[in-house]
């Protein structure tokens, strides 16, 4: 069989030096760019040599120096394009338990800023101190930013219908006078000699619906498998923390239950006070929501769960039923794997929306669209 010095140098590097003996870079053992085989290779075994239960930082050789967590950062991303970086990083923090990428400053500030990052930093914060911590909450403040620039459009205009001041309703009603653009557009036409403003066309915003205060309540199950949801959640609330016609609460929990509503404008405090892990008792959760309801005809508690629950289930559905009996809304969005598949328990999921909860698996946007005509009736 003919192999070209491109197929086996690509062969060597994915059986890494511990095939030195067997194969040999082929000639102009390089890419086409010039970076050199042996340097990507160096830059692969740092971290799949733990692969086979070795530290490469303990290992013995005859190289003049051994790559750094720090370095190992800086060289990858010389070597290797943005997409496989953010992979090589994975697999360093998740795979191989390379905590020091996150107890280093000068190594944490080259990771690249993402939500996978941003995940691990909440599950690692605790190994976290001083100037590591702040670099930390500042990587915490530029993906939450990240996150509700990308929903913050769609959930406001979903939820809200939110006033489109630059398109015209053929809808022509005063409640959707637009008076200021009405003004602008036909300050040409002003007559001086006898002082008025001649319309020639009267425009009208594109939408605008009016709504009463709500109070909505977000929940959140801070156990290890909810950690997507937990984030998103965090973002979401301060959205609509800055609603005027929306009165947020949110409070996250395991066995036990935090209320976080004083940090909703912040989300880095918010993410910073959330500690993963331990048991899910919901139903202390949704006891304590429902000291919250003062107006259950205007209350939606939105329950961020897989519905695992740790303590009794006939419980758990006793509190929901009173909930729901009060004329609150209760909505249970359930857990989604990385894949986006539901995961959940589903017995449970169903004895609820038996009760009469509104039970499913919604992105951000498909929330704000559901609460949008809960509020319109």
């Amino acid at each position: 069989m003919n192999v070209n010095t491109g197929q086996l140098n690509r062969w060597r590097l994915i059986l890494g030096s511990y095939s030195r003996n067997q194969i040999g870079f082929g000639d102009g053992a390089s890419l086409e760019n010039g970076i050199s085989c042996m340097d990507l290779e160096e830059a692969l075994d740092f971290l799949y040599h733990r692969e086979q239960g070795e530290d490469v930082r303990r290992q013995g050789g005859t190289e003049a120096s051994r790559l750094t967590a720090a370095t190992w950062i800086t060289r990858i991303r010389k070597l290797f394009p943005k997409e496989t970086v953010e992979i090589l990083e994975r697999h360093a923090l998740d795979r191989y338990g390379m905590t020091e990428l996150l107890t280093d400053r000068e190594v944490l500030e080259k990771l690249e800023p993402n939500q996978e990052l941003l995940k691990t930093i909440l599950q690692l914060k605790h190994l976290m101190k001083g100037d590591v911590l702040d670099t930390a909450r500042r990587i915490v403040k530029q993906v939450a930013e990240e996150i509700a620039k990308k929903l913050n459009q769609d959930i406001r205009k979903s939820l809200l219908g939110k006033v489109d001041r630059n398109s015209s309703s053929p809808v022509r009603s005063i409640r959707n006078l637009d008076i200021q653009k009405t003004i602008r557009r036909n300050l040409k036409h002003y007559d001086r000699e006898n002082d008025r403003l001649l319309l020639e066309q009267v425009y009208f915003n594109g939408r605008t619906r009016k709504y009463s205060q709500w109070r909505v309540v977000i929940a959140v199950d801070e156990s290890g498998s909810m950690l997507d949801s937990v984030i998103h959640s965090a973002v979401m609330a301060g959205i609509f923390a800055k609603l005027p016609m929306l009165d947020t609460k949110l409070v996250i929990f395991d066995t036990q239950v935090v209320d976080l509503s004083s940090h909703l404008e912040d989300p880095v405090a918010t993410l910073m006070s959330i500690q993963l892990g331990g048991g899910t008792f919901i139903t202390g959760a949704l006891q304590y929501c429902e000291t919250l309801i003062d107006h259950p005809h205007r209350t939606m508690v939105v329950l961020v769960s897989d519905l695992c629950e740790g303590g009794s289930v006939s419980a758990l559905l006793g509190v929901s039923r009173g909930i729901i009996e009060s004329g609150a809304k209760l909505i249970c969005l359930t857990a989604l794997d990385m894949e986006a598949n539901p995961v959940y328990d589903r017995h449970t999921a169903q004895k609820l929306a038996d009760l009469g909860a509104h039970v499913g698996a919604m992105t951000p946007e498909a929330l704000g669209d559901f609460m949008g005509k809960i509020m319109n009736g």
